[in-house]
C-alpha cells in the first residue's frame, strides 16, 4: 500500500513540475506528507469518539426503545386480554338480564290470564245471575199477562154473549165456562 502511495505521489511531483504554474494546493506533492498525517489523526480521533462515546449511546437508546416496545407490547395484551374478559363478563349479564326479563314476563302474563279468568268467572256469574232474574220477571209478565188476557177474554165473551142474547151474562159465568175449555 505504502508502494501505490508512493508512485501515486511520484506521479503527481512529475504531474507538477511539468506545469508551470502552481495548481490546487491539495494537488501538491509538498503538502502531501501533512495532509495524510491529518487526515490520519482526524480518522483515529473520530474512530475513537465514534466507538467510545456516540455508537454505545445510540446502542443503549436502541436497547432501551426495543425494551419499552417490549414493555407496550406486553401491557397492550394484558389490556386485551382484561377486555376481552370485561366484554365476555358483559355479555354473559346481558344473557342474564334477558333470561330474568323473559321470566318476569312469563310470570306477569300467567298472573294476568289467572287474573283475567279470574274476573271473566265472576262477571260470568253476575251475568248468569242476572239473567236467571230476567227470565223469571219475564215468566212472571208473562203469567200475569195471560191472566190479563184471559180476563180480557172473559170480558170480550161476557160482552158478546149479552148482546147475542140480550141478556147480562156474568164475567164469573164466562170465566167457568173458558176454563175447561182452555183445559182441553
Amino acid at each position: 500500500m505504502l508502494a501505490g502511495m508512493n508512485m501515486l505521489a511520484a506521479v503527481a511531483v512529475e504531474a507538477v513540475q511539468g506545469a508551470a504554474k502552481p495548481g490546487l494546493p491539495q494537488l501538491d506533492v509538498n503538502y502531501f506528507a501533512p495532509q495524510l498525517f491529518w487526515l490520519a489523526l482526524t480518522f483515529a480521533a473520530l474512530y475513537f469518539l465514534m466507538s467510545k462515546v456516540a455508537l454505545p449511546t445510540i446502542g443503549d437508546v436502541v436497547a432501551e426503545r426495543a425494551g419499552r416496545i417490549q414493555r407496550d407490547i406486553e401491557a397492550a395484551a394484558k389490556l386485551k386480554g382484561e377486555t376481552d374478559k370485561a366484554l365476555a363478563d358483559y355479555e354473559k349479564a346481558l344473557q342474564d338480564a334477558r333470561g330474568k326479563a323473559s321470566s318476569i314476563a312469563k310470570e306477569t302474563r300467567e298472573a294476568l290470564a289467572r287474573e283475567t279468568e279470574a274476573e271473566k268467572a265472576k262477571v260470568e256469574g253476575k251475568l248468569a245471575a242476572k239473567l236467571q232474574e230476567a227470565e223469571t220477571r219475564i215468566a212472571a209478565t208473562k203469567t200475569k199477562a195471560l191472566s190479563a188476557v184471559n180476563d180480557i177474554a172473559a170480558e170480550t165473551a161476557s160482552a158478546v154473549v149479552g148482546k147475542l142474547i140480550g141478556q147480562d151474562v156474568s164475567l164469573a159465568d164466562v170465566k167457568k165456562m173458558l176454563t175447561p175449555a182452555a183445559g182441553e
